[in-house]
């Protein structure tokens, strides 16, 4: 969305960010939000709001280890602010596949067709995990990674297949927006 943040912007009369932050306070304790520019209007949504630990821009993985940081249970289940319409048993299921996988962390997938061919597509972003990922998470960053599931491969994981695709869209552009706002 060029030098737009994607969070802020409208969707159905309010900020994409606030549609995610409602539906995960429906299936959480509690909420905050990882975000590095805008830090007081995220605020107005009533949350704690976080900016990245580390410096520089390391990507969702650096949001993810601010969330881990300031984590008061022992688990954080996270999703992307330009994702509105994830699904209203998140929680419940990655849990599920946590415990059933006695994993360190469980994300979301969905069966995508490529060229006629079914196939996995995970959403790591859509991730609950264990707050104890902590330190495995920040020796990744300081060491230079970046790629999701590259980290993901040092842990233990449970893996869920929803079938609402739709439900893990981001909306990257303008266009998008506007297209869905309609």
């Amino acid at each position: 969305m060029g030098d737009k943040d994607k969070g802020l912007q409208y969707l159905h009369g309010k900020p994409m960010a606030l549609h995610v932050l409602q539906r995960l306070a429906a299936q959480t304790a509690s909420t905050m939000i990882s975000a590095n520019q805008n830090l007081d209007t995220y605020k107005e949504f009533g949350s704690p709001v976080y900016a990245d630990h580390m410096q520089g821009f390391a990507g969702p993985l650096a949001g993810i280890q601010t969330g881990l940081l300031h984590c008061t249970t022992p688990y954080l289940l996270c999703a992307p602010c330009d994702s509105p319409f994830l699904p209203a048993d998140l929680a419940e299921r990655l849990w599920s596949a946590l415990r059933q996988h006695n994993g360190d962390l469980a994300v979301a997938a969905t069966l995508e067709n490529h060229n006629g061919i079914l196939q996995k597509q995970a959403h790591p972003v859509f991730a609950l995990m264990k707050t104890s990922v902590l330190p495995r998470l920040t020796t990744y960053l300081e060491n230079g990674g970046r790629k999701m599931l590259t980290w993901h491969a040092c842990l233990q994981i449970g893996e869920v297949l929803f079938e609402d695709k739709a439900a893990f869209r981001n909306i990257n552009t303008l266009e998008e927006l506007q297209e869905l706002d309609n």
